[in-house]
């Protein structure tokens, strides 16, 4: 039977090459992306800045509703199709997009970390990838064996199909599907399928390819439901990561314990984060909660 630990652990991701978080306060934060600096919202950060003066190239102004909007203002001139960046042997693109993002991720590094570190033994894993965005994920998790990678917009597939041919990686056994992630699992489910490993991070709301409307706290139970059925007690992990919302991540631990209890292994939950370069102060930036095997 599954393992709930019920303290909270905090994942903590750190700047490299291409990537840092270089001041938070204010309700904003200084990041940056190659050669680039950005502002952009940040709630969480209700402390006080460290540096006096943000040099920026560019910040993102968010909309007067809660729910999202906004427009990027530039100071600096910034490539709009985007340039490239690199994690690990990762390489992809960055961009400013509409959605204030810049094309990626960049709380997710421990979380790649951490899935590899758990297939750390295979070269034939067989992984899936639901709400795969433009790949980054799916790109790390291929150097342990096929991946299957969903995720609805195909603007998104897109992108990670070019992230793939820039890493030179587009030879890797990846499957790139435009499909609705939920729709997706439960089929996989009346194939019989299984998988070593699951990594999903699903929106507070969302559509998928043919109208599919999707809500979290109304629809992650039936499709973690459809997850544990795709995997086994041979398998090796399950990552679940949400952001923006107003529940507690062992909220997410506890419906994990409920479909995982005969599984062996352990269920964590806890706080995705990132460390400042300079003076070390993490930024909480979502919740997650995992199912790891090790036996």
């Amino acid at each position: 039977m599954a393992h709930l630990e019920t303290q909270p652990v905090i994942l903590a991701g750190e700047g490299w090459d291409d990537y840092g978080l270089v001041d938070s306060g204010h309700g904003r934060k200084l990041e940056r992306y190659g050669d680039y600096r950005f502002v952009r919202p940040e709630p969480q950060a209700m402390w006080t800045p460290r540096l006096e003066n943000w040099d920026a190239h560019g910040e993102f102004v968010p909309g007067s509703d809660e729910d999202g909007g906004g427009r990027w203002l530039f100071d600096k001139p910034v490539p709009r199709e985007g340039w490239p960046l690199a994690w690990n042997e990762v390489s992809f693109t960055a961009q400013c997009t509409p959605f204030r993002h810049l094309g990626f991720f960049p709380d997710m590094a421990p979380v790649w970390d951490w899935m590899r570190e758990m297939l750390a033994d295979k070269s034939d894993a067989n992984t899936l990838n639901l709400f795969g965005y433009t790949g980054v994920g799916t790109l790390a998790l291929s150097a342990h064996g096929p991946v299957t990678h969903v995720d609805a917009s195909k603007k998104s597939v897109g992108q990670a199909r070019e992230n793939a041919a820039l890493a030179g990686l587009e030879d890797r056994p990846v499957r790139w599907l435009i499909d609705d992630a939920a729709k997706f699992a439960a089929r996989e489910v009346r194939r019989g399928k299984r998988y070593d490993g699951i990594i999903l991070d699903p929106p507070k709301f969302g559509r998928g390819p043919t109208g599919e409307t999707w809500r979290l706290e109304e629809n992650l139970p039936g499709l973690l439901a459809d997850c544990r059925q795709l995997l086994d007690s041979e398998s090796k992990f399950l990552f679940l990561t949400v952001y923006a919302v107003r529940m507690s991540s062992l909220a997410l631990a506890g419906l994990m314990e409920e479909l995982f209890r005969d599984l062996p292994g352990t269920i964590e939950h806890g706080d995705l984060s990132v460390r400042e370069d300079q003076e070390g102060r993490l930024l909480p930036t979502a919740i997650f909660a995992r199912w790891r095997n090790n036996g």
